[in-house]
């Protein structure tokens, strides 16, 4: 698989999971895919229970890309998951072993307001 095609199978992750699509979101896992969220302590083994994990949460989601940057085995997912109109801002670390994604790493970040102090240094972004 080269560059092109695993770019394209993201597209297709992130546009299904934007969908709620759960099959189409999970073809791009091995079925022994890892799941890790650093934050809350939690590692989702295998392909079913990381899709089982997303079926039965209860928040509507959408998922809105911002940029997905890679190469070979390593490509990296920035994007604003919102959860009932809430938004975090996430960072999907994938790594690829045979085509398929072995292993997943989510960071999630909350918008918090600018500081006062650098006011001056700063443009906001929409």
């Amino acid at each position: 698989m080269n560059d092109q095609a695993r770019l394209a199978a993201l597209r297709r992750h992130w546009d299904a999971s934007d969908a709620n699509d759960f099959e189409a979101e999970h073809d791009i896992y091995r079925e022994d895919a890892v799941l890790d969220y650093p934050q809350s302590g939690e590692r989702i083994c295998g392909r079913r229970n990381i899709q089982e994990s997303r079926f039965v949460q209860p928040n509507k989601k959408r998922f809105t890309v911002r940029r997905i940057i890679g190469g070979g085995d390593l490509w990296v997912s920035e994007f604003v998951l919102t959860y009932d109109g809430v938004p975090s801002y996430v960072v999907s670390i994938m790594e690829f072993s045979d085509g398929l994604v072995a292993h997943e790493t989510q960071y999630f970040g909350d918008r918090f307001d600018p500081s006062p102090s650098r006011a001056h240094l700063v443009e906001r972004m929409g």
